[in-house]
């Protein structure tokens, strides 16, 4: 009897155990799985995303601004983990004031996913281009996008080294993580491609360097490699087609002035020059003047309808031909209202712009005050 009863007693010990220890398991198992569905995200009883008081509290102490940083990104407020702190501390030993830091989290709230393990690495490779920290530092206060929109630290660094290869220097490489950043975080496929395409279009014009080509249209145009090879060989098509270029011509403009115009919409580009041919047929221009006028500065054709239009309109009224605009057509860059002030104030210094050279109205203010300082004496 008292056997059976310890057996009894083993029995519900054990059993009791195993029961306890599957729940127990499951529990485990339970919280793992919990933990990793929601470790990303904070989310209440009713699966409605949360907002990470602890982050914002963290944030706020930071100077960021929270109500930017929510228009701009607003999911990285519900994760549970994120790095501001490690940002924080890696951008100031950077040299990056605490505003500067606010200022890249309040514009680019991703920022703050990013580890200290995978900013070292980026910084470094970046490091091989730039020549100071202070250098990455400042395009990260005015494109924080570009150091922060990806992590794929493998596809920047074969980037990096695929532009060298095909002969770009570092101040070259350096002019494009500045203006262009987006061409670093691009994959490798599409910068080749690209590569490949003005390659091509080098070859088709009789020009046997293609190196040297596609390196005179980069440093021209650093925003090349983020435009799509569709637009590029269409605008190719549009200039060769407008101004009835031969294979040299091109290859000259495309190797100069023209290279600016490869990243534009086609259709604007075409709406812009037929404006221009408008404006200046009403003005009694012929079409030779026209092709003239647009082929020897071709940045022209970036100027809106309505300001090309009020440009012209200024000038003229102030008793300057439209033959003079045609040969000195860098005046149509300045603005409106420094063209007005510069020509009341040349007036009055005794200068006729009728009858003389208008180009002073596109120099430089420093060359321009002498000029007109000069003028007065």
């Amino acid at each position: 009897m008292a056997s059976r009863n310890l057996w009894y007693m083993r029995s519900n010990f054990l059993f009791g155990s195993r029961c306890w220890m599957i729940r127990y398991s499951a529990e485990i198992l339970l919280k793992s799985v919990s933990f990793r569905l929601f470790g990303v995200k904070c989310v209440n009883g009713d699966s409605e995303p949360l907002e990470n008081e602890d982050l914002l509290n963290n944030l706020l102490t930071m100077g960021v601004d929270i109500d930017m940083a929510k228009k701009r990104q607003p999911g990285v407020f519900h994760r549970m983990v994120t790095n501001e702190q490690d940002l924080k501390m890696f951008l100031l030993s950077k040299g990056a004031s605490k505003e500067v830091i606010a200022s890249i989290i309040s514009r680019y709230p991703r920022a703050i996913t990013r580890t200290a393990e995978s900013l070292s690495k980026r910084w470094d490779l970046w490091r091989r281009i730039m020549t100071s920290d202070l250098e990455i530092v400042n395009i990260l206060e005015r494109s924080p996008e570009s150091f922060f929109r990806s992590d794929n630290n493998i596809n920047l660094e074969n980037n990096i080294k695929f532009l060298y290869s095909i002969g770009l220097s570092r101040k070259c490489l350096c002019r494009l993580l500045a203006n262009a950043p987006r061409t670093f975080s691009n994959s490798l496929d599409l910068n080749k491609q690209m590569v490949e395409v003005l390659q091509e279009v080098c070859l088709s014009l009789g020009h046997n360097d293609p190196t040297d080509f596609v390196r005179k249209i980069i440093s021209k145009n650093p925003f090349i490699l983020i435009q799509s090879t569709k637009r590029v060989k269409a605008n190719i098509e549009f200039l060769q087609s407008t101004f009835n270029l031969n294979k040299g011509e091109l290859l000259h403009l495309l190797c100069g002035p023209g290279a600016g115009i490869l990243d534009l919409s086609t259709d604007y580009a075409k709406r812009n020059y037929a404006n221009i041919k408008e404006k200046l047929f009403s003005l009694g221009c012929t079409e030779e003047e026209v092709q003239k006028f647009v082929f020897s500065y071709p940045d022209m054709i970036f100027l809106a309808d309505k300001k090309f239009n009020d440009k012209i309109d200024c000038l003229i009224e102030e008793k300057i031909s439209i033959l003079q605009i045609i040969e000195s057509p860098r005046v149509l860059d300045t603005s409106i209202s420094t063209l007005k002030s510069r020509i009341k104030e040349l007036v009055h210094a005794g200068y006729n712009l009728s009858v003389s050279k208008i180009t002073l109205l596109s120099w430089s203010q420093k060359r321009y005050q002498a000029k007109l300082k000069k003028l007065s004496s």
